[in-house]
């Protein structure tokens, strides 16, 4: 099978066993489960906690001990099977151990994923800039194909979300075993300190200043990434709370509005050969950063009819570039910036910074956010009514009153039990000021002048 071929499957499976349930995961916890904001960012949370050591762990390993398709063949299996268990657990404390357990073995698999495709494409004398996006972006199709499979098939809101992806892990696990062998490189002398054996002086890196900063934002931008993939679909499915969108396209396939998402990092991901030679690392992310801005201020005055149709739609293909910019550009920054001795262990750092910390305290502080500052409790059915624009009278109102909420109208108007709703327009404004406000300090504070030739160095 031809090479590059091979690696755009382990691409495809890579991305798919994720897809499966990751958007759709807040239509489990909200809509079926019915258990709250706060225990639903900690879950989100998991990836953060698994993203910290687990990468860094894992390729500390691959570059002294162990080939890495065989570590990334263990941890798909390993995770494939978990995921068999998460959905018969029976409150928010055990899911959220179990899904940790989960992200402990599919978090370093990304790094992985990488590590392997660098080094088989080096291995056989291709361009790494040139060959690895057009790989990559079947990671991205592999995403979207699983979202498809999971709402087509009505599993959007069901525990059958998570067999999906296991299976996938599974088949995923197995076919890692075919590819080309990557052994460590054991460049490291045997003589050297132990901190340098184990591949534990990547963390220098922080001693310098680009570095460091490099790692901050890498964190501070997680967060981001981490908040659009929590809320995103859950934000367009709440539509279903207005009665004139109850029914509508963008509620009843949100899931499928929500792929343009990764339709749009297919396109994003081929044009990036072109803008890093052009504009260089910074460039490339800090159009990233303001990407982000357009994504949260885009779905902020986004709605399920109308122009408010197009706006979903254009912060959909915004995220494409807001993703792959920063993601893809960083990998390479880390690729170009590193000595060849700790690669593996520095795209590890990386993964740690963005999925790792970023996600973690994103997750997490979005969520205590969004129960404290941007959530409305109604007792009044007249008030919860002019808030979702309808009348108390309505029979749609009263049915979703019914079988949404578990709430009906006493007699005298108030609500027999009280209605939590999230303000989304306010939560991604000060998701889009986040962002804006990080974007203006990288611009400042980053300097990393263009040099088309260390791209061009990669491949050797």
């Amino acid at each position: 099978m031809n090479l590059k071929l091979r690696l755009t499957i382990l691409s495809f499976l890579q991305f798919f066993v994720w897809g499966a349930w990751l958007i759709t995961m807040a239509n489990f916890w909200f809509g079926t489960k019915h258990w709250d904001g706060a225990q639903f960012g900690a879950v989100f949370g998991t990836m953060g906690i698994a993203s910290i050591f687990m990468p860094t762990l894992t390729g500390i390993i691959a570059d002294r001990w162990v080939n890495a398709e065989r570590i990334f063949s263990v941890l798909q299996i390993l995770y494939g099977i978990v995921l068999f268990f998460l959905p018969h657990t029976s409150s928010p404390g055990s899911f959220y151990y179990v899904m940790l357990v989960a992200m402990c073995f599919y978090m370093p698999t990304i790094a992985l994923a990488n590590s392997i495709s660098y080094t088989v494409l080096k291995n056989s004398n291709l361009d790494v800039v040139k060959d690895f996006p057009p790989i990559r972006v079947w990671g991205t199709i592999g995403f979207i194909v699983a979202m498809w499979v999971t709402n087509l098939t009505g599993n959007k809101a069901t525990e059958g979300q998570f067999y999906i992806g296991g299976i996938a892990a599974v088949v995923l696990g197995i076919y890692a075993l075919t590819l080309p062998k990557c052994p460590p490189q054991r460049l490291i002398d045997k003589n050297a300190p132990l901190v340098e054996q184990l591949g534990l002086n990547a963390f220098k890196l922080f001693g310098n200043y680009k570095m460091a900063l490099f790692f901050g934002f890498s964190m501070l931008l997680g967060a981001a990434l981490q908040l659009t993939n929590a809320y995103g679909d859950v934000f367009l499915s709440e539509f279903s709370h207005f009665p004139k969108y109850a029914e509508s396209f963008v509620v009843q396939r949100s899931t499928i509005v929500m792929s343009i998402s990764q339709v749009s990092e297919t396109l994003f991901i081929l044009a990036i050969p072109f803008f890093l030679k052009r504009y260089g690392i910074k460039k490339v992310m800090l159009i990233s950063m303001f990407a982000w801005v357009l994504r949260f201020g885009f779905f902020a005055y986004g709605s399920p009819e109308g122009y408010g149709v197009s706006l979903i739609i254009l912060s959909c293909i915004v995220y494409g570039m807001a993703f792959d910019f920063f993601n893809i550009s960083g990998s390479l920054f880390v690729e170009t910036t590193t000595d060849k001795k700790i690669r593996s262990s520095a795209q590890g750092l990386f993964m740690m910074m963005t999925n790792g910390f970023g996600a973690y305290f994103g997750s997490n502080i979005a969520g205590w956010a969004i129960d404290k500052f941007f959530t409305h409790k109604f007792t009044n059915a007249a008030q919860l009514s002019a808030y979702l624009d309808t009348t108390p009278n309505n029979p749609t109102f009263l049915e979703i009153l019914k079988n949404t909420f578990n709430s009906a109208i006493n007699a005298d108007g108030t609500l027999s039990s009280a209605v939590l709703l999230r303000d989304w327009p306010n939560i991604w404004i000060a998701f889009a000021a986040y962002a804006l406000i990080l974007a203006v300090l990288f611009a400042i504070l980053f300097k990393h002048k263009h040099d088309p030739k260390e791209l061009a160095d990669i491949k050797h």
